[in-house]
């Protein structure tokens, strides 16, 4: 290892070491009285981490012999992975703490796996790739399952594991098979390979299983079976986190995948993503309508926009890459702000999950429904909130590459789509009138969040924050 290396990589090694001294530190300092101080910590770590990565430079370096890259691409993915993390911590904490669930593992977990998430997004062989996300999903089957004494919780983290443990095994075949026909492990090698010789068939079928076990990290169908369960049976805090930071990591992952080792044969893959976008959609759209638990509907919610993101990996274009990465950067904020809702879902200091619980809602908050509201027409993609630009910018992807009858049926399941987030707003401002609805208290940081968050659905319609030109270069520096 290099000086060289050494710096492409030295943000990953600063949060490894931070997560493994706040390990000491919680075990040497009583384990649960420092959980709130290591929250706040490694939630300033991450933003901290965060400016760094966006600020440093533009250009592309790699490390190890081209295993670990740091390019325009791999950097805005990082800087959304980490802002993310670090808002989903924040957010966690008062939640955490009053359920007796906040202990100092819970921000090192985080922290560590937001380490494989970087890796993850930077890798350029196939062991590097596979090392950042065993980390990112060792440390996700851990915090799935952080509920002990909950046989949903438990059920979650293990069903994630075995789950996890197939896609695993599914991506490593395929790994093998590349490694075998290619020769290298490097993408850079396999690329040539590829273009020199053109595909052979054992490459495909390597490719192909690749693609399943990644597609199973998206939660794209047919590989969804895991999420409404984990997302139901896992603490809210940490459905918040599933659904943000590691959603970004896997499709940056896929799209390095895709086009830095496979670039030269989009037209292999295109057709393989666009019929997993197409089944995402639609069972993301149809299944969520007989949904009465808030966070099963934004599991199968979260479907239905990695279906919506992988419309714009399929088009295989730098335009597609550069829709992609926008929507990401947008389905995240919404998150962010819809999760901060959910996490104030409250009775009588106890966790509600049911959304009739949130009849007529507005008569007693009219602003935090109103903030609600717009996150809601927002991720239904209506006009003219943010949501509906990271739709638009997809859908353009698709007919540009030719995919016209993918972009069709992307705006009809958005429209079967739009009921289940449309029902949540009939209930709050014309349901039925309940005598004891939820607690009107919220704690001012996810007050903060949530109303942060469905301004930015609103303000950003001007340009968007400048997130389309730096989603444009980003694409650019991975499409070349």
């Amino acid at each position: 290892m290099t000086s060289a290396d050494f710096s492409v990589i030295l943000p990953e090694i600063l949060l490894a070491v931070f997560a493994m001294g706040a390990l000491l530190f919680g075990v040497y300092t009583g384990k649960d009285k420092t959980a709130p101080l290591l929250v706040w910590i490694t939630a300033a770590v991450f933003l901290a981490l965060a400016v760094w990565v966006g600020f440093s430079g533009g250009g592309t370096d790699t490390a190890f012999n081209g295993a670990f890259i740091d390019d325009g691409f791999a950097r805005f993915a990082k800087v959304v992975i980490l802002v993310s993390g670090a808002a989903v911590l924040l957010m966690a904490q008062d939640y955490m703490a009053r359920l007796g669930l906040l202990r100092f593992e819970f921000p090192v977990l985080v922290a560590l796996a937001i380490v494989g998430m970087m890796m993850m997004v930077s890798s350029g062989d196939l062991m590097s790739l596979y090392m950042g996300l065993e980390l990112q999903s060792l440390s996700l089957y851990v915090v799935a399952s952080l509920r002990r004494d909950s046989a949903k919780s438990t059920e979650a983290g293990l069903k994630y594991f075995v789950l996890g443990a197939l896609s695993s095994g599914m991506l490593l075949y395929g790994a093998s098979l590349t490694y075998g026909y290619s020769g290298t492990t490097l993408f850079s090698g396999i690329i040539t390979t590829a273009s020199e010789d053109g595909i052979s068939l054992g490459l495909l079928f390597g490719l192909v299983f690749m693609i399943c076990g990644l597609a199973f990290k998206v939660s794209a169908v047919p590989f969804h079976m895991w999420t409404p369960d984990v997302y139901e049976g896992s603490p809210t805090p940490v459905t918040a986190f599933f659904s943000t930071a590691p959603k970004m990591a896997a499709m940056g992952l896929f799209a390095r995948v895709m086009f830095d080792a496979f670039g030269h044969v989009t037209h292999d893959w295109g057709q393989v993503i666009a019929l997993l976008s197409l089944l995402s959609m639609f069972l993301g759209a149809v299944a969520a309508i007989s949904q009465r638990n808030i966070k099963r509907l934004m599991a199968y919610s979260s479907i239905a926009h990695m279906g919506y993101a992988l419309m714009g990996l399929a088009a295989g274009t730098a335009g597609g890459v550069q829709a992609m990465l926008i929507y990401m950067a947008i389905y995240v904020t919404m998150n962010v702000g819809t999760f901060a809702f959910i996490l104030a879902m409250e009775k009588d200091g106890q966790p509600v999950t049911d959304i009739g619980a949130l009849n007529m809602y507005s008569k007693r908050e009219p602003l935090r429904a109103l903030a609600m509201m717009v996150l809601l027409f927002s991720l239904a993609g209506v006009p003219p909130l943010v949501g509906f630009f990271g739709k638009f910018y997809v859908l353009m992807a698709a007919v540009d590459a030719g995919y016209a009858w993918l972009a069709i049926a992307g705006v009809i399941a958005s429209v079967i789509g739009a009921f289940y987030y449309l029902r949540i707003v009939y209930y709050m401002y014309f349901g039925q009138e309940q005598e004891a609805g939820l607690d009107g208290t919220m704690n001012p940081v996810l007050w903060a969040f949530l109303m942060a968050s469905a301004a930015i659905m609103v303000v950003g319609v001007v340009n968007l924050f400048g997130v389309e030109g730096l989603a444009l270069s980003a694409a650019e520096t991975l499409v070349n």
